[in-house]
């Protein structure tokens, strides 16, 4: 397989390749890490009239569409919150980023067939550090929903650019964007991938990787379920609107089929833009 990809089995480990592809480009691509009948359940509950998608909100891509998403900060009690403490997820995030990690939110990103926004180049960190996170041992899982490719708008990154640091970032509309020269010199240096990936297949990466992904103009929606984790040991130096250190209590493998609530919204301290602490941190440094 290409570099930085591996295929699920059910004796996965994080081995010294997995790490070292990790730490050289910043990701690495698990495909079908989630089964076909675990992605069943997941998509029902996010589909639901009753689940997460009620809490959806947008964002400006100065395109003139809107991404929609919606965010919550603890893991709660329902199939997200489960899928989001398993070995094969948390657990592997803790090896990948060398130590415990903790929740600091899980969210969906949806991208509706034809009006589905675009993200602008921009790194986690670049959000994060401004809310009181000294460190960027932190990461994002992003399992897909429905298959991600170039027409629907997939995930574009620059291997490597972890390793460049902390790019600045301003306010763009309602998204945070990375500096756009430092972002073409590291694109010609580094190169981009097209992160194409199928239901079940998850990218796991690096706060610091940068990344963007376009418009949906296809048929298809581009739905896609992610995880964010900080390290224990990089608890944010001040409140705000994400989680401060939590314990995150791991679940085995099998207790996202035996998991029986597929929507349960209490406790999950869902997101609005009216929150959002970074980039109110950005427009006072402007």
């Amino acid at each position: 397989m290409p570099e930085s990809e591996y295929h699920y089995t059910g004796g996965f480990k994080v081995t010294d390749e997995v790490k070292a592809d990790f730490e050289k480009n910043g990701y690495v691509i698990i495909r079908s890490l989630m089964s076909g009948e675990e992605m069943r359940k997941l998509t029902e509950a996010l589909e639901s009239d009753d689940g997460v998608k009620t809490k959806t909100y947008g964002r400006d891509d100065t395109q003139g569409r809107k991404t929609k998403t919606v965010l919550w900060n603890n893991v709660g009690n329902d199939i997200t919150g489960v899928v989001a403490r398993t070995e094969k997820v948390a657990g592997t995030f803790e090896q990948l980023l060398g130590g415990e990690v903790y929740h600091y939110h899980s969210k969906v990103i949806m991208k509706e067939a034809r009006t589905g926004g675009a993200h602008l180049w921009h790194q986690d960190y670049g959000y994060w550090y401004e809310n009181g996170c000294m460190y960027p041992t932190m990461g994002t899982v992003w399992i897909a929903v429905d298959k991600a490719d170039r027409e629907n708008g997939c995930l574009k990154i620059i291997p490597g650019s972890h390793k460049a640091g902390r790019v600045d970032h301003s306010h763009v509309g309602d998204q945070a964007g990375a500096d756009l020269e430092r972002v073409s010199q590291l694109e010609k240096a580094l190169g981009l991938f097209h992160v194409e990936i199928n239901p079940g297949d998850a990218l796991f990466f690096h706060s610091n990787i940068l990344h963007r992904s376009d418009q949906n103009s296809s048929d298809r929606r581009r739905w896609a379920f992610l995880v964010a984790y900080n390290r224990a040991d990089n608890n944010p130096v001040y409140r705000h609107h994400h989680p401060q250190y939590t314990p995150l209590s791991k679940l085995p493998n099998s207790a996202i089929m035996e998991c029986s609530t597929a929507t349960d919204l209490t406790g999950k301290d869902f997101f609005s833009l009216d929150k959002d602490f970074s980039l109110g941190s950005l427009d006072n440094k402007a």
